[in-house]
């Protein structure tokens, strides 16, 4: 089974008279709990050979894959970006495979490479000596490593000449963040630069200026945009953020999930809301696939809020009840409904229909199946849009004010909150032609959203906490459950009482009138 490590770093590109000066002077003035020494210098010989496709799709989705032999963790390695700026490295042992790529790398790249063979791309060589600091305890703090590389592109093998540098790349180990901050600011201090080059395969291949763009570039809104233009810029973006996250999901990085069910419902509310702008005959069969998608999605996002919505609730029953007896119980069952949900997913994800709906997105972008109502100002077409999507919403709300309190009135409720993220969506779609009033008008709706979102979540908890209360045979424990129960009731009425104050301030025409 793969292990996923987790790597903070920042890389540098020193000439080879450089002298890196003792550790412990690079944290100078950096305030930290313990005293820390500089271990003693080991040096390493690594061979690496690079893995992509032969048009550098991984590289061009900022994944790198690698074997490599010598150090201390020789073996296939998969590097991972996340959504901040961090990397996650994806780690598999030399087994007897040889250098052909393990199967479990190859499918959690199955998305990026869409299918196309991977072929060994660049051949490493560095020369590493790393410098740690370690704590009291021996426990490393930071790691300095001076890397003296060597590298080719293939294929050209031994007849290609090679290129080298000297760089360092400085990682967090067991240290936080101002460890790293601090040593940064010094070499910097000293002259050092940081690396043009985002990694040493990036380097050799000259990839770091193709990863710059995004699809997105070709879609850009303005004050003069079409009506596609604007839909368009919108529905690249969500792409996007569907396919850049499929990594990150089968990895259960925390918050891919999230962005990623984000994105699906985004692109299939864009699409049903903007139904003029695109072409029945594509959209209405892709809309379908996205709720799928979003479906799946869904079930281990759904499972994950409450699990940590009964982590938090379980923390605090145990701060008002020193011995709680419910705490073990429930937590085990929430996570194993997680794992189960996760598990579901990973499998649609590994389906032929999620990879064809693969395929269908890439169409999306590459030849836009647009209207003949695309080519026409965005101010005379769209407008309308949203004003529908809030006319929905407004139906709804009224109908939730109307029914008594219980399950009719909730799941208007629940209605209306889909209607208010559909009305969001859409004027953010339009917030770069229209600017500030489509903007102001979707943050509106966003905050009525996230009340619903606190109520339903509520009504989903009560649920699933009168469940747990009825299959339990302890006395103490299901009273436990019902506290809990009366807990949730009282935070999905206050979420009520403030969806109706965002209400009577996200009803103001004077938010709408950008759709006249």
């Amino acid at each position: 089974m793969p292990t996923v490590h987790q790597e903070v770093e920042i890389k540098y590109d020193v000439d080879e008279a450089f002298e890196v000066p003792p550790l412990a002077t690079l944290v100078t003035g950096h305030q930290h709990s313990s005293p820390v020494v500089e271990g003693e210098p080991v040096t390493h010989r690594l061979e690496a050979t690079y893995y992509d496709t032969s048009d550098h799709r991984l590289a061009g989705a900022r994944l790198t894959l690698r074997r490599r032999t010598g150090g201390e963790d020789a073996g296939w390695h998969l590097k991972v970006p996340t959504a901040d700026g961090a990397r996650q490295e994806v780690r598999l042992p030399l087994d007897s495979s040889g250098e052909t790529v393990p199967d479990e790398l190859g499918k959690l790249v199955r998305v990026p490479t869409r299918g196309v063979a991977l072929v060994p791309v660049a051949r490493i060589v560095t020369q590493r000596t790393v410098r740690r600091l370690v704590d009291a305890t021996g426990q490393p703090v930071l790691e300095v490593a001076d890397d003296r590389v060597e590298a080719r592109r293939l294929p050209g093998g031994d007849g290609e000449e090679a290129s080298s540098w000297r760089e360092l790349e400085v990682e967090l180990q067991g240290g936080e963040r101002p460890w790293l901050d601090a040593v940064d600011e010094r070499l910097r201090e000293l002259g050092v630069r940081v690396a043009d080059s985002s990694s040493k395969l990036a380097r050799v291949l000259g990839t770091d200026a193709a990863q710059a763009p995004s699809r997105k570039s070709l879609a850009k809104s303005g004050p003069k945009s079409t009506a596609g233009d604007v839909v368009l810029s919108y529905v690249t973006e969500q792409v996007e953020q569907i396919l850049g996250n499929d990594v990150q999901v089968r990895l259960d990085t925390p918050g891919s999930v999230h962005r990623m069910r984000v994105a699906t419902r985004r692109l299939r509310s864009a699409l049903q809301t903007f139904s003029p702008v695109v072409e029945r005959e594509v959209a209405r069969p892709l809309r379908t696939e996205l709720r799928w998608l979003a479906g799946e999605l869904g079930a281990a996002r759904d499972a994950e809020v409450l699990r940590e919505r009964l982590s938090s609730a379980l923390e605090e029953e145990e701060r008002r009840v020193s011995s709680s007896p419910v705490g073990d119980v429930a937590g085990t069952e929430m996570s194993q409904a997680y794992r189960e949900a996760h598990d579901r997913l990973l499998g649609g994800l590994d389906s032929d229909r999620y990879l064809q709906l693969v395929d269908t997105l890439d169409g999306l972008l590459s030849a836009p199946p647009l209207t003949a109502k695309a080519d026409r100002p965005a101010a005379k077409v769209l407008p309308r849009r949203a004003a529908r999507a809030y006319a929905r919403l407004s139906d709804l709300v009224d109908a939730a004010h109307q029914a008594p309190p219980g399950v009719e009135r909730d799941q208007h409720l629940h209605e209306a909150r889909k209607a208010a993220k559909k009305a969001r969506y859409a004027g953010e779609t339009m917030a770069a032609f229209f600017g500030k009033p489509a903007a102001a008008f979707a943050a509106a709706m966003e905050g009525l959203q996230e009340e619903l979102g606190e109520h339903q979540d509520s009504v989903v908890m009560r649920a699933r906490l009168a469940d747990l209360a009825g299959r339990e045979t302890s006395p103490v424990a299901a009273f436990a459950y019902g506290r809990l129960h009366a807990q949730e009731e009282q935070r999905g009425d206050l979420a009520v009482e403030r969806f109706e104050a965002a209400w009577q301030k996200g009803s103001k025409r004077s938010l709408r009138r950008w759709m006249k």
